[in-house]
């Protein structure tokens, strides 16, 4: 019994953790994304007024809590957002605009087609709901809900300017930005 009870303890403290958990909304570990295995960097909460608004998890090819590292457009990413409850295509639309505003500096004129492109994409978020954007080299941004592809916005440019609205000085709050980066623990 001692045995048994020594090689279970083993293979539970060996065994790596398979999901990452925030705020009750669970994430994995990995994804296959843009044909590259990415890892859960860290988790994020969007909290607007004291409510929850979504939880997101930001997947890269390799941890790192540095920005700058995680926005150069030689590496895929994946940015998930799990809603926490219903938001509406306004309000998303002015979000983004908003962290466009806040976080592009001097690329915001370029992108400014992409990120009408992704607005004009965006569709009411319910509870539970996903949107995940997925960035490959040389494609660009693939835009889903549940799954299912909304648009592909091409651009370095406009990758850079997407994930900086989470990764920039000015996201939509300092905890949110520690969490993608890996560097808050999971509630």
């Amino acid at each position: 019994m001692k045995t048994a009870s020594i090689a279970l303890a083993a293979v539970l403290v060996g065994a790596p953790a398979s999901a990452g958990r925030l705020a009750g909304v669970t994430l994995p570990d990995q994804v296959t994304a843009a044909g590259h295995t990415l890892v859960l960097n860290g988790l994020g909460l969007r909290e607007k007024l004291m409510f929850d608004v979504y939880v997101a998890g930001l997947y890269l090819e390799a941890k790192t809590s540095d920005p700058a590292v995680i926005l150069k457009p030689d590496r895929a990413k994946q940015l998930v957002m799990h809603f926490s409850r219903t938001v509406g295509k306004e309000r998303l639309t002015e979000g983004f605009t908003e962290g466009f505003d806040y976080n592009a500096g001097d690329m915001r004129q370029a992108v400014a087609p992409g990120l009408s492109a992704l607005n004009a994409a965006m569709v009411d978020m319910k509870k539970d709901e996903v949107l995940t954007f997925t960035y490959q080299p040389g494609t660009g941004v693939a835009v889903t809900v549940n799954g299912n592809e909304l648009a592909v916005i091409p651009g370095e440019d406009f990758q850079r300017a997407l994930f900086s609205v989470w990764l920039g000085p000015h996201p939509p709050t300092p905890s949110l930005r520690e969490g993608l980066l890996g560097l808050a623990p999971a509630r």
